[in-house]
């Protein structure tokens, strides 16, 4: 004879992570895994492209910085040198600017108040 499911999971509802996703930050090396870059290119990139991070000892990036690293190494794998694959970055991220942020608006005005960033390590 089985078992009945216990009725505690019946109260749980599916998880949107996509909504959460903004309060995510990486350190360093997590950005390379996940880029396929090395250590060396990021900060290069990173110097170069201006892009913002957190961080006093070790650089932490969130995920906007995440994307554009990201774009940069599209860029790179296409065939454009590292100026180029830069500024097609940010022309990319420029357009489509004013949907995300909607998105990223709405998203955040349904977090609880008191959630704050999470690194992963």
């Amino acid at each position: 004879m089985a078992l009945a499911p216990p009725r505690d999971a019946e109260l749980l509802e599916p998880v949107d992570l996509s909504e959460h996703l903004y309060k995510l930050e990486l350190y360093l090396g997590q950005v390379c895994r996940i880029a396929g870059i090395s250590k060396m290119q990021l900060d290069y990139w990173t110097n170069k492209a201006q892009i913002p991070t957190k961080g006093r000892k070790q650089r932490i990036y969130d995920l906007d910085a995440l994307e554009t690293v990201m774009l940069i190494k599209q860029g790179k794998d296409k065939g454009l040198n590292l100026g180029a694959a830069i500024e097609a970055a940010r022309r990319f991220k420029a357009r489509r600017a004013p949907a995300v942020q909607a998105h990223a608006v709405a998203s955040r005005s349904l977090a609880p108040a008191s959630s704050g960033a999470t690194v992963l390590t």
